[in-house]
């Protein structure tokens, strides 16, 4: 009877390669977690702290090198993490190594709203406290209602893609129920919005007539340009003495 060389040795191969999974799996399986590693999506500006995840994460816990890693319950980890104002988005994971890994996306602040206390408008429109880590160099919003938060949200998202705007605006208010006034940097006029729709439209129309006016260095003779009327800008003199 001819041996079948080839098929032994497939046979010896998967036998090794299942051996040394098996045992590499009961090594992993019986060792404490080894450290953790925490990682921020923007570590420019953290909102949350490294040492306020890790208590987080180890409440009632010595230290991270006790966990045993059959008794974490990763879903939960992330949902503990998930439970704090601050965060977005949690991922947490062990690696084969035994180390607990940590990726934290933070909310994005948008805009710091004026009240008793103030707090932040992130990117989807929702209440953020402040944050004693990290202050946030966003627009101050003053007048706003709960309704109005994903519009005026949506409305800053679009003055953050926007470099001229985004330079130029550094506040608004909402009066009339649902009129945006813009206070602007170093001039002293407003800008009334009107509304936030037909944003573009509007910026292009701004966009032109402030060019005119600087050209001409007449900036400082306003003090309010309505965006309000379709197809027009309408600006109103400033007042001075003798006039």
């Amino acid at each position: 009877m001819k041996i079948n060389w080839g098929v032994i040795k497939f046979i010896l191969i998967l036998g090794l390669v299942v051996f040394v999974f098996s045992f590499s799996n009961q090594r992993n399986n019986a060792r404490n977690i080894s450290e953790m590693t925490i990682e921020f999506e923007d570590e420019d500006r953290l909102f949350i702290s490294q040492k306020t995840v890790n208590k987080l994460l180890i409440q009632n816990i010595d230290s991270v090198t006790s966990i045993d890693k059959d008794t974490l319950v990763l879903n939960k980890m992330e949902s503990i993490l998930l439970e704090n104002p601050m965060i977005k988005n949690a991922e947490v994971y062990i690696t084969i190594d035994g180390i607990l890994g940590v990726n934290v996306t933070q909310r994005k602040p948008v805009a710091r709203v004026k009240n008793e206390p103030d707090f932040y408008l992130d990117e989807d429109g929702e209440k953020m406290p402040l944050s004693a880590e990290y202050s946030a160099r966003v627009p101050i919003v003053s007048g706003i209602s709960e309704h109005q938060y994903a519009g005026i949200s949506a409305l800053i998202k679009e003055i953050e893609n926007d470099d001229f705007f985004k330079e130029l605006i550094v506040g608004m208010d909402i009066v009339n129920e649902n009129d945006v006034v813009f206070s602007v940097r170093k001039n002293r006029f407003k800008v009334l919005f009107g509304p936030p729709v037909e944003i573009e439209n509007k910026f292009q129309k701004f966009k032109a007539f402030y060019k005119i006016l600087k050209r001409d260095s007449l900036l400082e003779n306003y003090s309010l340009i309505n965006l309000k009327f379709k197809n027009q800008v309408v600006a109103t003199k400033r007042e001075t003495n003798g006039a």
